[in-house]
């Protein structure tokens, strides 16, 4: 299944980058202190959480050990907590930070991301940070894919650069035809490379820190660098600006929603639907996949695991991971009567009606949709609330479909030649999880064979149709803007808030849209008394600039989900005590 990258990517390895670059406002506190996020997340949980790779591919090792940032320094000199991603003790000497991975045989080694890098959190509460796993990161992968495309494209138009990074990768005297080869990968890892990050991220600061578009990126990925009828497989015209960004969601319980996605348009709740979850993430972050047509594979008409580097034991082993993670417990909670007395009011508060500034009809555990025998999964209410609009209309956009023209799942059609990105994706996930467990004799597959696929406990294996699967991923287009309501525990540590992060605190989000923040500062201050972000931010990553309802589809609009507001000063001050504590 995987596919390494082979040639001449190996002779430098990562350890000795060790470097330090220098880092604007106060150093960060030293060390860090892990939050209670229940029995059942171990510490060996969490060093796998960190490290397990998933089948991402962002480039050889070698290479990216070989860069350098525009001073001069490494790339990797201070293991990219330069973009907020965290050091990863578990694993000092890889000179990489939580979430990146490397995985291949020695000296054909590859750096990739797997779920921790942007879902493992720190925040600082007077000068003492704390580690919450399973959190959405603080981290700026925008600025991230942009100065990586800045090291290489130095490296491609400099030939006094690409020499000094020939030297390091190869070694001393390599000779021309080593560099020749050399010269070829990388034209090729660029050419892909640079048409992605340009065509998705024309402006600065899209995104901002903590946040990112990864449905859009996802869509760009398999319908703009996978699916071309020509050598190079792009379709250029079929990826468009990354413009509707969201906040990271959290890991806690994602596992036990019966809907997933923000917009809501995936199944989830058992191991089956979490790997179409899972699968199209992977894409998302550089997996190497190609479909390929061929006439001998039934059902599909296209081989869609002989390209493809997803690491299906990898990501199944994460999913067992996520369902241990614990929703984290304040560490800056002090129980006192006057405090109990308080969360007790909040709990009452919280579950009247939403129209009286209650919140549990969207956001307590309630019984969801069947999806196990194993684990009851929890109902998640997709509603339009009034927030921006701009993520939706991706499930509207229309692709050139490229070498799966005409390919489709019986019972459900086939794509024309132009179709919806998100048929597109469901088409590529679903063919992939259902051919997986015949990789290498597709041929074999039986066109009306229900498909087993492993993840569920015991006799009650999940036994899943390929028809049942592409029911699982909705295409078609909602009404109004709904988004998903998730269970709020272990909100507190969740900030910024709305989908599209575009309000600081819960504080703020007990307010009419026209009084939050029109602009804050992101960065690891954590505030306990507002619950979120920090109004002053020592070490900020950036700032989110956000617009008012009068623009609802900009992407940072934050505007909407207006419940709470009419509660008294006192009901909030109950209210954010209650939830504090979830």
């Amino acid at each position: 299944m995987r596919a390494i990258v082979t040639g001449v990517a190996g002779a430098l390895m990562l350890a000795g980058c060790a470097g330090l670059a220098p880092e604007p406002g106060p150093p960060p506190p030293a060390g860090w202190q892990s939050v209670d996020q229940g029995p059942d997340w171990r510490i060996e949980d969490r060093a796998a959480f960190y490290t397990q790779d998933q089948g991402s591919e962002i480039m050889p090792a070698a290479w990216m050990a070989a860069l350098r940032q525009p001073d001069g320094q490494p790339f990797l000199a201070d293991r990219l907590t330069r973009y907020g991603y965290l050091v990863n003790d578990t694993n000092p000497t890889a000179s990489l930070p939580v979430g990146f991975t490397l995985a291949g045989p020695p000296g054909r080694q590859v750096v990739g991301m797997t779920c921790a890098a942007c879902h493992t959190r720190e925040i600082e509460i007077q000068g003492r940070p704390y580690r919450i796993d399973g959190g959405p990161a603080l981290a700026d992968f925008e600025r991230f894919l942009l100065d990586l495309r800045t090291a290489v494209a130095r490296v491609q138009d400099d030939h006094l650069a690409f020499e000094s990074f020939a030297t390091e990768v190869l070694g001393q005297g390599a000779d021309l035809r080593g560099k020749d080869a050399l010269r070829r990968e990388l034209d090729v890892w660029w050419r892909r490379y640079a048409t992605i990050i340009d065509r998705s991220l024309p402006n600065e600061r899209m995104w901002g820190p903590g946040r990112l578009d990864a449905i859009s990126m996802i869509f760009n990925r398999v319908a703009g660098l996978d699916i071309g009828t020509g050598p190079d497989r792009i379709i250029e015209a079929n990826m468009a600006p990354a413009d509707a960004p969201t906040r990271y969601p959290f890991l806690w319980n994602a596992s036990r929603q019966d809907q997933t996605q923000w917009p809501g348009f995936a199944e989830n709740g058992n191991d089956v639907l979490a790997l179409i979850r899972n699968l199209g993430q992977v894409y998302g972050v550089f997996a190497s996949f190609h479909p390929v047509p061929d006439r001998r594979v039934p059902i599909f008409r296209v081989n869609y695991v002989a390209q493809n580097s997803a690491n299906f034991a990898g990501l199944g082993r994460l999913e067992e991971l996520i369902q241990r993670i614990g929703p984290p417990r304040a560490p800056f909670i002090r129980r006192t009567a006057e405090t109990d007395a308080l969360a007790a009011q909040g709990r009452a508060i919280f579950a009247r009606d939403p129209d009286q500034g209650g919140c549990a009809v969207c956001h307590d555990p309630q019984p969801g949709a069947f999806r196990s025998l194993a684990r009851e999964s929890w109902l998640t209410t997709i509603r339009d609330v009034g927030t921006d609009s701009r993520e939706i209309g991706l499930l509207g956009r229309q692709v050139q479909t490229g070498v799966l023209a005409g390919k489709g799942i019986p019972g459900f059609g086939t794509l024309g030649t132009t179709d919806k990105a998100v048929s597109v994706l469901a088409l590529t996930v679903i063919g992939a999880i259902v051919q997986y467990p015949f990789t290498g004799r597709l041929e074999q597959m039986s066109p009306d064979r229900l498909i087993s696929l492993p993840g569920e406990a015991g006799a009650a294996a999940a036994v899943v149709t390929t028809r049942r699967l592409r029911q699982a991923i909705r295409t078609e287009m909602p009404t109004g803007a709904p988004y998903e309501s998730r269970v709020l525990q272990g909100i507190w540590a969740a900030a910024p808030y709305l989908h599209n992060g575009s309000v600081p605190t819960l504080a703020d989000l007990l307010e009419p849209a026209a009084n939050r923040p029109a602009a804050f500062e992101v960065g690891t201050e954590y505030d306990p008394v507002l619950v979120g972000l920090a109004r002053e931010q020592p070490r900020s990553r950036g700032q989110i600039v956000t617009t008012d309802c009068s623009d609802r589809n900009s992407g940072n609009s934050r505007c909407g989900h207006e419940y709470g507001t009419g509660l008294s000063a006192a009901e909030k001050r109950a209210l954010l005590e209650y939830l504090r504590r979830l």
